[in-house]
């Protein structure tokens, strides 16, 4: 976005130990590809016939283009090794680091689920049209935008989806923490925030005057199918208000194992997961921010240390994926942010994973709503022998008898893990005042976090 935001958070010190895809390679040769390489460019949106809907900020102009068609294992066959990349309040802004991973996802066969936070539709001269649950309407803990933020995002969001990405939702003002955050959310109040979330991405030309702009080309109210909580909490009462409201899947969870997902209530449940912390004797969530609350527990650590936290993310979470290809195949979720810290390290790291794992033999890298596709495609009783293997077990006379398991070496020698937690939204890594000239942009207004963090 153009214009960005802080809010003043702090209490890193409670995270300072722990913090705590198949049919999308767009390639035909398995039956599950649509055929066309998924770096291909998409049908630019004005070329596709569209239905305007509401004030002509969306449209429905087809099928989503890029969508594999998910196919049923056959009897004993190796699942593919499913990675889901995920990002957290996607909008674009002076980093341009949306646009970026658009590009690295084509580059390297990659779709990715992109959490798009409602009010980042919505410029701040329009706050009053959110009225969030427990607080007063034109409140919100990360801010608004502006138009050219709006524009920007738009742009981005009309070509992810276009590219074959999935838009989900990061709902809207963010409120974490136990004064009226969103874990004391009524299924009523979050149906509340849905409903708006779908009404800002529904509305942003009136909210801006963008009448010039071509539409966002799908029906967002049949396009939203999954989100990612705030701080990851309230997923109590958020399963059944997403459930009522057509959602198939929900990320918020505040932690799992890396073992094949299951249902809550009819929604798939797909949790943040533990993974290595190379070095460390415990395990963390498999998300930027949280490497980062076990390391500097700042935005703006050491200059010196930077390199090595930003290689211990990578291996931590290439550590992860090596367990689970090498063992049981359960879909790997990692989740982002759009976010510069500590030099941009984190960044670096996410796409040195994407280049390494998305390329290899039986991967796909798909989103969350593909995953869910596949999973629904499944046989009930192979997913439920599927979730009978632990973490890096495979079966132990291969894959046509599940039942029948063998531990996989582990990659590191046993250690203790300790309980997952994630960081509330009343914790932010605190900007210690050091200069950090290699930053990019040192001008420009620091933003908040935008994520589950």
């Amino acid at each position: 976005m153009a214009v960005t935001w802080r809010v003043t958070l702090g209490g890193i010190a409670a995270l300072a130990l722990v913090t705590g895809a198949s049919g999308c390679s767009g390639k035909s040769g398995d039956g599950e590809g649509n055929g066309q390489p998924q770096g291909a460019d998409a049908p630019n949106a004005l070329q596709r016939p569209a239905l305007l809907l509401g004030d002509g900020s969306t449209a429905y102009t087809g099928p989503q283009p890029h969508q594999p068609k998910p196919r049923r294992m056959a009897p004993g066959e190796k699942p593919p090794q499913f990675v889901v990349f995920s990002w957290d309040g996607a909008g674009e802004d002076s980093q341009r680091l949306f646009s970026h991973f658009r590009e690295v996802g084509k580059k390297y066969n990659a779709t990715m689920t992109y959490f798009l936070s409602g009010v980042y539709m919505l410029p701040e001269e329009k706050k009053e049209a959110y009225d969030p649950p427990r607080h007063s309407p034109g409140s919100s803990d990360i801010g608004f935008n502006d138009v050219q933020g709006v524009r920007d995002t738009v742009t981005q969001l009309r070509g992810a989806w276009l590219d074959g990405n999935e838009i989900g939702t990061h709902f809207n003002g963010h409120f974490c923490g136990p004064k009226n955050g969103v874990g004391t959310w009524s299924p009523g109040e979050w149906r509340s925030e849905i409903r708006q979330a779908k009404k800002f991405v529904g509305s942003w030309k009136t909210h801006t005057g963008l009448k010039d702009l071509p539409p966002l080309p799908f029906d967002y109210d049949k396009e939203l199918v999954g989100g990612r909580a705030p701080c990851l909490e309230g997923q109590h009462n958020l399963i059944p208000a997403a459930k009522s409201m057509g959602f198939r899947y929900d990320a918020s969870s505040s932690g799992g194992r890396q073992i094949w997902p299951d249902k809550i209530k009819g929604i798939w449940d797909f949790p943040l997961q533990d993974v290595p912390v190379p070095g460390r004797h415990f395990e963390t969530l498999s998300m930027d921010y949280n490497f980062l609350a076990n390391q500097s527990g700042t935005t703006k650590g050491d200059p010196d240390k930077r390199e090595a936290w930003g290689e211990q993310m990578r291996d931590g979470l290439l550590a992860g994926f090596e367990r689970a290809y090498h063992g049981n195949r359960a879909p790997f979720f990692i989740g982002d942010h759009f976010e510069s810290w500590n030099g941009g390290t984190y960044m670096r790291a996410v796409e040195s994973v994407i280049e390494t794992v998305c390329t290899k033999e039986g991967v796909r890298c798909v989103s969350f709503k593909q995953l869910a596709d596949w999973l629904d495609a499944q046989d009930p009783e192979v997913l439920a022998k599927l979730r009978k293997l632990d973490v890096g077990e495979v079966p132990r006379n291969g894959w046509a008898r599940l039942a029948e398991t063998q531990s996989y070496p582990p990659l590191t020698p046993p250690t203790h893990h300790a309980p997952s937690m994630h960081a509330p939204a009343s914790q932010e890594p605190e900007d210690n005042g050091e200069d950090d000239d290699d930053d990019g942009d040192d001008n420009r207004p620091p933003k908040v976090r935008r994520a589950g963090e």
